[in-house]
């Protein structure tokens, strides 16, 4: 699973990306590829992805973002509190259940 992760400069859900991959390994899963970028880069990853999930900080923009995904992959701000707490394996659930229910 590609999951991608986008907030103002890229940076700021650097630590909630090094989690879930902790999560995701420690779950064997070592084929999830997990990343963030700034939320402008997201139309130049199109078709990188299979969920796109937004640090709480640029939750505004879901709307605009979910536009420029266009239905190829589930959009959906982080959980603020598994963000907050840097709950990696929260918020990598949180990305499996979109993919799943989409």
């Amino acid at each position: 699973m590609n999951i991608m992760l986008a907030c103002c400069a890229g940076m700021s859900t650097s630590l909630v990306v090094s989690r879930m991959e902790e999560a995701a390994k420690a779950q064997g899963k070592e084929d999830y590829k997990i990343w963030a970028v700034e939320q402008g880069q997201v139309a130049e990853e199109l078709g990188n992805f299979d969920v796109l999930l937004l640090g709480p900080q640029v939750r505004h923009l879901q709307r605009k973002l979910t536009k420029v995904v266009d239905g190829k992959a589930p959009v959906a701000v982080i959980d603020p509190v598994a963000y907050g707490s840097c709950d990696g394996a929260k918020v990598l659930k949180q990305a499996e259940d979109l993919v799943a229910n989409a």
